[in-house]
């Protein structure tokens, strides 16, 4: 948590309470569901929290507003977005089901109320529109929006697809099509492990 301390500090007690509980509900469910590298319990907060928090440190979401978060896994980006914006509503999509329900059991155990989830993907989603998508290191960046696009409104502010990526990006980003915003997370974050890790937007 104290990594997490370090770059927010405006945190109400609730948030806290709620952040502080997660690295133990998602060491006991990566017991019988593993959906986090094993390896990464010990370095929960700065890996998953943390990195997934790099959003906000760019964006603000505001009271209303509707975000999806695509292929979430076990709730990354999504729960920790959803702890920092209470007031904003998080869809958290995944093909898996079994992720899902990782996800709503640590929800319900924090007391988030304002996450849902959907056993789908992403292009099965019809008749309903966003004002952001979110993902975290599930796609090259041509699938992801092409996934996202239909699903987004227009005139949000944010708006689009925002996503967390790592590596060498230039071919993937030319194979896209698109001209994201693109932002090094090493730059926000001081620490060896978010080198090569960037922060996407792509603006409907």
């Amino acid at each position: 948590m104290e990594i997490i301390q370090k770059y927010f500090t405006e945190f109400t007690e609730t948030q806290l309470q709620q952040l502080t509980h997660l690295k133990d509900l998602y060491a006991e469910w990566n017991e019988k569901i593993n959906v986090i590298s094993r390896k990464d319990i010990d370095n929960f907060y700065e890996h998953h929290v943390l990195h997934s928090l790099a959003i906000a440190t760019q964006f603000e979401f505001m009271p209303g507003m509707e975000i999806m978060d695509l292929g979430c896994g076990g709730g990354f980006p999504g729960i920790p977005l959803a702890i920092f914006f209470p007031n904003t509503q998080f869809h958290l999509v995944d093909s898996i089901n079994k992720k899902l329900k990782v996800v709503n059991e640590v929800a319900t155990a924090i007391g988030l109320q304002n996450l849902s989830t959907q056993h789908c993907r992403a292009e099965d989603i019809k008749n309903r529109k966003f004002d952001v998508v979110v993902s975290r290191a599930v796609a090259p960046l041509k699938d992801l929006w092409t996934w996202s696009k239909p699903l987004l409104k227009k005139g949000a502010k944010p708006s689009g697809l925002i996503c967390l990526k790592g590596g060498d990006l230039a071919n993937e980003i030319f194979e896209s099509g698109c001209k994201p915003r693109v932002w090094e997370i090493e730059k926000i974050f001081d620490s060896p492990f978010f080198t090569d890790k960037y922060l996407l937007q792509v603006a409907i």
